[in-house]
């Protein structure tokens, strides 16, 4: 395994044309210190454990001493925000370090957020708080372990700097990961200053290094555009069916990847409510959870406006319609085998609505109902009380059950097979909004290890794992409805 030292750096981004980003050098911490550091994300750098224990380890990822090849730049783009466009944001509290490609030719970009001041910090302060940055941190390992595309988090960066938000908190630096971070506010940009001819070099630069097989054809911008379309409407799909809820969907917060971006006011469904709303600033439910998939095809449908001197508005529109059928494909392939279901068939659908409304009606725990489902007795006398005690409509869930009863006798189901099965796509384990605020109150004390505990439990979320039973608990009274904000 190579040392720090040894890591490949480069940074293609920053060799783009003057206007694509600024360069910017990061701004220390005093007293640098590590907060946690994901071994698995460590393995996707080949790095050793043992590198994340030197203090060059700190020194390199606080900002104090980059390693040979990174060149930081803070990079520019624009966005629709709750609906409306704002011509410039940018990176105004990240800076991009470069990319370090690994002995299998991966590419993963290094982002440092939290590391000060850049030219697009407008009236910010360009810090993080360690309560955001342990958010995104453990979630963003808990969706990759969900399965879920997203970015990666290599590791936070405490220091004795205190930030203002609500009020004054410990300020934190959280290394991100990803084989990009293009989002599709970053094209906005381009296309809405009157810049044609960056859009095009934007364009070219992301299929080349991620959609190489569509180079050189005569289409490949449509086809480009299409393959996004798809990306986002499957991503979605698996938000939808794990019961997440982004919280802050702008299009500037929009992966061109199909990668989950940007963790804020995020949540995981605790009672299943179809409207729940995570944000509190969005204060008319523009990103609600059942909003998800209308508002991914909305701001595609900004994207394509962005791409529309690349293709034809026939072409662009063509790959719109094609997101509600790909999405509904996938939503669906998704809920079947949480409900172990091993082949689709045209009564699935009724089936699933049947079983949403009686979960929003019985407020029923979204996570827990599908992992106990898992232990549904499909014997013809079984009354499955576990199940049938968390619904208010008991006798609306007798009926859904001699239903779905049927559906599993008409493949031929084996009750321990399906398990298996289930268990295998319904997590035990979902990063819940108190399991992180327990986390977060005693990092703020200075003790990290439940940081690095529910990390480990979180990249295992389909294992039993026995002696971490409290974490799959449904959650206290205290934890139920808390407030999550953009700066959380």
């Amino acid at each position: 395994m190579p040392s720090l030292e040894q890591l490949h750096f480069d940074n293609t981004y920053a060799r783009l044309p003057p206007g694509f980003s600024a360069r910017v050098p990061p701004s220390p911490f005093r007293d640098a210190h590590l907060v946690s550091v994901s071994p698995e994300a460590l393995r996707l750098l080949e790095l050793a454990p043992s590198e994340a224990r030197r203090p060059e380890f700190i020194q390199a990822f606080g900002g104090l001493r980059p390693l040979p090849g990174m060149e930081p730049v803070a990079t520019v783009y624009a966005g629709h925000q709750f609906g409306v466009y704002v011509p410039r944001l940018g990176d105004g509290r990240a800076l991009l370090l470069g990319e370090v490609r690994t002995s299998t030719g991966e590419r993963w970009e290094l982002s440092l957020k939290g590391s000060g001041l850049t030219p697009f910090s407008r009236m910010g302060d360009g810090r993080a708080v360690l309560r955001s940055t342990l958010r995104e941190y453990l979630c963003s390992e808990a969706m990759h372990g969900l399965g879920i595309p997203t970015t990666r988090a290599l590791c936070i960066i405490g220091g004795s700097e205190k930030v203002y938000r609500e009020e004054e908190e410990t300020g934190a630096m959280l290394v991100r990961m990803a084989p990009s971070h293009v989002r599709f506010g970053t094209f906005e940009y381009f296309h809405h200053t009157g810049h044609p001819e960056h859009v095009a070099t934007l364009a070219d630069y992301v299929i080349a290094r991620h959609f190489p097989h569509l180079q050189g054809g005569p289409e490949r911008y449509s086809r480009f555009f299409a393959e996004v379309v798809e990306r986002t409407a499957r991503l979605v799909a698996q938000w939808q069916a794990v019961g997440f809820a982004h919280g802050v969907l702008n299009t500037d917060n929009m992966s061109i990847l199909g990668l989950t971006l940007d963790y804020g006011p995020f949540g995981f469904l605790d009672d299943f409510e179809p409207g729940f709303i995570c944000n509190h600033s969005d204060d008319f439910g523009r990103y609600a959870f059942d909003k998800q998939p209308r508002i991914a095809l909305w701001n595609l449908a900004c994207l394509g406006e962005a791409l529309l001197t690349l293709m034809t508005e026939e072409e662009a529109q063509a790959a719109l319609q094609a997101f509600s059928p790909a999405f509904t494909s996938h939503f669906l392939a998704r809920m079947r085998e949480k409900l172990g279901l091993r082949e689709p068939r045209p009564e699935d659908q009724s089936l699933l609505e049947t079983l949403i409304t009686l979960l929003a009606d019985g407020r029923v725990d979204y996570t827990r109902f599908f992992r106990m489902l898992g232990r549904f007795d499909s014997s013809a006398e079984a009354r499955n009380e576990p199940l049938r005690d968390g619904f208010l409509d008991t006798a609306g869930f007798d009926t859904w059950a001699a239903a779905y009863r049927a559906r599993l006798l008409a493949e031929g189901s084996v009750d321990a097979e399906r398990r298996a099965r289930m268990d295998r796509v319904n997590p035990k384990y979902v990063l819940r909004n108190y399991l992180a605020q327990t986390a977060i109150t005693r990092a703020q004390e200075g003790d990290f290890s439940e940081v690095d505990r529910l990390l480990a439990v979180l990249s295992r979320p389909f294992d039993e794992q026995p002696e971490h039973e409290a974490s799959a608990a449904p959650p206290p009274a205290w934890g139920k409805h808390l407030s999550v904000s953009c700066s959380s």
